[in-house]
């Protein structure tokens, strides 16, 4: 049999209004054309799908049969009708993220617990496993927003500014540089330097500090989270550069001194990058703007 969507729909149509005349005003067809194309569903079923005998008119065993792949059928087709409706108007969607920030997950879950009250209809995911190939991933439609602080000349790819940031140094507050005023590349050469597991080309104590002046740490020690790094540091078991807004918290904890690195004027920024033809997309719109208000909470923060 060649069943078509306007035959199952037909099926459907008779059996809900249970005639011929309101099943094509229902479906704004002429009876004619109705009962020519039953006529052409009879002929190709080879069997009587109605009892024409009753009234209202009713289906046979074997047009409850064929009723029953039309509900299904129908029921899937307009569903997906609903949700390309709102992929059209914005309101749905996919925002899967990957990070080259490891720091920025405590700045990105409270954004993200925004977004989702307000876009049920999106599809929200973290592709931690992205991150070490995440412009690829985002140019292959593996995620759809990369935060990055390091903007490129992509086709096709836009980058929205998020907040800007300085990398600081911390330690333990008994530490021998805790009484320095600014931090050189030179001080960390006999350190401990504790780091996030990334690539050094992504972590701002290499790419601002330590290889454009050659030097290299004493030893680096990879740490997965943020608060492993402040117990070590507090124990005075190493030193780390971070970024100003995760100190937030412990800025003025007696247990710590943060100091400026470099000339003390260095400055970061955090984009947003997605596909171009996604940028304009309401919740994608709605996502960077929640991502730079968390921002300028965390930045009023530093101050406290």
């Amino acid at each position: 049999m060649h069943l078509e969507l306007r035959h199952l729909r037909t099926i459907r149509a008779i059996h809900e209004t249970g005639g011929l005349q309101k099943a094509a005003e229902s479906l704004h067809i002429t009876q004619s054309a109705l009962s020519h194309q039953i006529k052409g569903l009879e002929d190709q079923a080879g069997m009587e799908l109605f009892v024409r005998r009753t009234k209202p008119m009713r289906l046979s065993s074997a047009g409850m049969r064929m009723l029953r792949v039309a509900e299904r059928v129908l029921e899937e087709i307009e569903a997906l009708e609903a949700e390309f409706d709102h992929l059209r108007d914005g309101s749905a969607g996919r925002l899967h993220i990957t990070l080259e920030c490891h720091a920025c997950y405590d700045w990105l879950l409270p954004v993200l617990e925004h977004f989702r009250r307000a876009w049920t209809e999106v599809d929200v995911d973290i592709r931690p496993g992205l991150a070490f190939n995440a412009m690829e991933a985002l140019e292959r439609e593996q995620v759809d927003v990369v935060i990055t602080s390091d903007p490129a000349d992509m086709p096709g790819i836009t980058f929205a500014p998020l907040f800007d940031y300085s990398p600081v140094f911390v330690a333990a507050a008994s530490h021998p540089l805790a009484s320095k005023k600014l931090i050189t590349a030179e001080d960390l050469a006999d350190q401990t330097l504790l780091t996030y597991p990334v690539d050094r080309a992504k972590l701002d104590v290499f790419k601002m500090l330590l290889a454009p002046a050659g030097v290299e740490p004493a030893q680096q020690r990879k740490v997965e989270l943020t608060e492993v790094i402040l117990l070590l540091v507090a124990s005075g078991r190493g030193v780390a550069v971070l970024p100003d807004w995760v100190m937030r918290e412990v800025r003025y904890h007696p247990d710590y001194v943060t100091k400026p690195i470099g000339d003390g004027k260095l400055k970061r920024r955090m984009y947003a990058a997605c596909r171009s033809e996604d940028a304009v997309k309401p919740f994608m719109a709605h996502f960077t703007k929640l991502a730079r208000t968390e921002a300028v909470k965390l930045q009023g923060n530093k101050g406290r």
